[in-house]
Parts: structure tokens; C-alpha cells; sequence
């Protein structure tokens, strides 16, 4: 994929120019870039990854190509607890295809959100995966998740097509003020 496709997956998630996002699993920046076209300098990214080395070559690109936006770079796995501010959104993009235990992971991000901050999912749109993309969720399978982690309003946002796993798509989902709306796993309000 190009630039241009990372940011039309992204686009119908991003209401408007500016506020505090995070990209979750980052790698080398495909999608931070993104981001940061449609967020633009006034703007700011907190960028995660395990992956220093991916971090650092992230942060030549972002320094190139978008000088004036302030990017964070936090080695660190976004599967722990991590120390961020209230967010306005956040971008996980092909990066939860790697834990099989989704959900404690979709409720901490809801928990770094504002209320009514978006969650943007770039994911692979099968259920069975592979070596190098082990855990994938298909759409139906993000919408029913993200219900049960507190998300609102979940809607598919865009699709490409996939030589490696036949098709991409992004959702963004919208978090619930507070606690409402979210469910203990079994459908049970808390």
C-alpha cells in the first residue's frame, strides 16, 4: 500500500485537524504518517512500539516529511499499562492481529480515551491467520468486541484489497462516556 491508501483508511475516523492521538504498535510509521497528515501540526501523536530500532527509524520520516508536529516516541508494549494523557483517538493498525487475548487490551485503550474519543482498528478482515499474522479479527468480530469493551457506534470506515490475506479494512469506534455502555463479557452492564 501507499501513503495515499494508509491515509483514506484512516480518514473517516479523523473528525478533525488537531487533539492528542496515540498509534499503537506503530513499526516503522505507515500509519503514523498518516495520522499525522490528517491531524496536522496542530496536532500531537504519541507513537508506540516494542521495537526501538522501528521508533527510531519512524522518527527520521515524521522529521522529514511533517517537521513542525510534535510526536512522543515511547518504546514500550501497548498491551501493559501505559502512562498517557486523555486521548482524543487512538490508531492501532495491523498491531492487535498479534495477541490472541483482545479484550483487556480494547479496554485499556477505552480507558486512555476522552469520552467520545475514537478508536481506529486497521485489521486484516478474516478470523484465521498465518505465521506472520497470527490472531486477525474480521469486521463482524471487531464490532461485537469493541461492544463489549465499552466502544459505541462502531462503523466500517473504509477496505482495501490484500494479496497477503485477501482484504483490510478500517472501523472506528467511539468511546462510551465513563463506564456506560460497557459489559462484563457476558452482555451484563457494569
Amino acid at each position: 500500500m501507499k501513503h495515499a491508501d494508509h491515509v483514506d483508511l484512516l480518514r473517516g475516523g479523523v473528525s478533525s485537524a488537531g487533539g492528542q492521538w496515540a498509534d499503537l504498535g506503530s513499526g516503522t510509521g505507515a500509519f503514523t504518517l498518516a495520522l499525522a497528515d490528517l491531524i496536522g501540526p496542530q496536532g500531537t501523536i504519541f507513537s508506540v512500539d516494542i521495537d526501538r530500532s522501528a521508533l527510531i527509524e519512524q522518527e527520521k520520516k515524521m522529521r522529514s516529511r511533517f517537521p513542525g508536529l510534535k510526536v512522543q516516541y515511547e518504546a514500550a508494549d501497548f498491551a501493559r499499562p501505559l502512562g498517557l494523557p486523555p486521548l482524543d483517538g487512538v490508531v492501532m493498525a495491523n498491531s492487535l492481529h498479534f495477541h490472541r487475548k483482545k479484550l483487556p487490551i480494547i479496554r485499556a485503550v477505552h480507558g486512555l480515551l476522552r469520552s467520545g474519543g475514537r478508536l481506529i482498528l486497521v485489521e486484516y478482515n478474516v478470523d484465521r491467520g498465518h505465521a506472520w499474522v497470527p490472531f486477525p479479527l474480521s469486521y463482524p468480530a471487531w464490532e461485537e468486541l469493541a461492544g463489549r469493551a465499552g466502544f459505541l457506534s462502531t462503523r466500517r470506515i473504509g477496505t482495501k484489497p490484500s494479496g497477503f490475506l485477501r482484504e483490510i479494512y478500517s472501523a472506528v469506534s467511539i468511546a462510551a462516556s465513563d463506564r456506560a455502555g460497557q459489559t462484563d463479557g457476558s452482555g451484563s452492564l457494569v
